[in-house]
């Protein structure tokens, strides 16, 4: 893009009927040269100056290590994606998926540690939807069932990659989403963050954005009370409005389902004031 897009977002997240914790956390921040600044729930910022990041974490395990996984796995992107900054102030350019790559392994590392010094921690794990959105690109990594949409002249596109064999079934056309949504191993996940395996393998891509996109991040409590083509519908209609579009989304979801925990953030592309609205 020429000029530097705006981004409006808002995020949501609704605790399950299931249990009081609510193991999904989610972010916002700013990554910029004097590290991370926290984003609120509702906004909008230029790419000028700043690149904007925004994921969704689902924890799992006993007793509050869900809640804990999810935590330190976005505490721990605040920390760790605003280094290129610094890197680029000495000269150094990393590549932004290899960095993403060595920040999850790290990551990873860090929640089994957690998990085997703690009986009632042992095993955690969370899946991660990441969305990192430089002036040049945006950067998607995850790993587990968390999704990544990107709507695009009303054009609906999963950028990520659920980690589940009847996922897989599902987008090589062997099951339909009939089939898929009632399938009894949807939720058995190959690869999340930590859970104790020797190391994960995440879905990283490289992704164009465009005025007029709009993208969608989300924990899988909202896939379990939405259709695609209902994902589809509101986020066509998104525009600058996401907060609306995210309230439409959450209520949906909570109406057809509600049993899991429930994240996301609606992030809508403008053009900066007084650009002509193309990409």
């Amino acid at each position: 893009m020429t000029e530097a897009a705006i981004l409006h977002w808002a995020a949501l997240t609704h605790s399950g009927s299931r249990k009081l914790q609510n193991d999904d956390s989610l972010v916002a921040f700013a990554s910029g040269p004097k590290g991370a600044e926290p984003l609120p729930e509702t906004g909008s910022r230029a790419l000028a100056n700043y690149d904007l990041v925004f994921a969704v974490s689902d924890g799992m395990g006993g007793s509050n290590a869900g809640h804990v996984a999810s935590s330190i796995i976005l505490q721990q992107m605040t920390e760790i994606i605003p280094e290129t900054f610094k890197a680029a102030a000495s000269g150094l350019f990393p590549d932004s998926l290899s960095h993403l790559a060595d920040a999850l392994r790290s990551i990873h590392d860090e929640i089994n540690a957690t998990g085997n010094g703690s009986a009632d921690k042992t095993g955690m794990a969370a899946t991660l939807a990441l969305a990192w959105f430089t002036p040049e690109n945006l950067y998607i990594a995850n790993a587990g069932d968390s999704r990544i949409y990107r709507s695009r002249g009303g054009k609906l596109e999963q950028l990520s990659r659920d980690h589940t064999y009847a996922w897989s079934q599902w987008k090589r056309g062997e099951i339909s989403e009939i089939q898929y949504r009632s399938h009894p191993r949807r939720a058995a996940l190959y690869e999340v963050v930590g859970g104790g395996h020797d190391k994960v393998n995440p879905h990283f891509a490289a992704i164009t954005y465009e005025v007029g996109d709009c993208f969608l991040v989300c924990s899988d409590g909202l896939v379990d009370g939405l259709w695609e083509r209902h994902i589809s519908d509101a986020l066509a209609n998104c525009c600058n409005a996401p907060a609306a579009t995210a309230q439409t989304l959450l209520k949906r979801a909570i109406d057809n389902s509600g049993i899991d925990d429930t994240s996301l953030i609606v992030i809508a592309v403008a053009a900066p004031p007084g650009s002509e609205n193309h990409g």
